[in-house]
């Protein structure tokens, strides 16, 4: 029971679920799905998905913690694609940050670089590079 004079903490939530102002989101987690494609560096065998997997298994942090995925963060892998699911706030670019940081642990930084595809994708590519004795020649 609340006296008359004293003012309650959550008098500004209360009132707002009284109108029916609490919007949908509030009460939802969000879950945030997010898929690396490794495709071309896996065909060609100079990359293993299942090592990038485990990479991202040991180096995503949850909380300030390494290891500490819990049912928050789940990495999964299908083929050459990896699946990261969230039900946290999950950055995108943390993933490319990450997918950064093991393709330069592997020596694969000079020949891939990671490229936004869709909205909640990524994929890994190949530079493009220009065939600079051909360009020599027709000068």
């Amino acid at each position: 029971k609340v006296q008359a004079g004293t003012p309650s903490v959550d008098t500004g939530y209360v009132a707002e679920m009284a109108k029916g102002k609490i919007s949908k989101t509030a009460k939802r987690k969000t879950v945030s799905k997010f898929t690396i494609d490794c495709s071309q560096p896996v065909d060609d065998g100079i990359m293993d998905a299942s090592s990038f997997e485990k990479f991202l298994i040991d180096k995503i942090k949850v909380n300030g913690k390494t290891g500490n995925l819990g049912e928050l963060v789940g990495v999964s892998r299908d083929k050459a694609k990896v699946l990261v699911q969230a039900e946290t706030a999950f950055s995108k670019r943390y993933l490319k940050y990450l997918s950064k940081k093991y393709l330069k642990k592997q020596q694969l930084r000079d020949w891939l670089h990671v490229i936004a595809n869709t909205k909640t994708s990524y994929e890994l590519r190949y530079y493009k590079i220009h065939d600079q004795d051909a360009d020599e020649d027709e000068d």
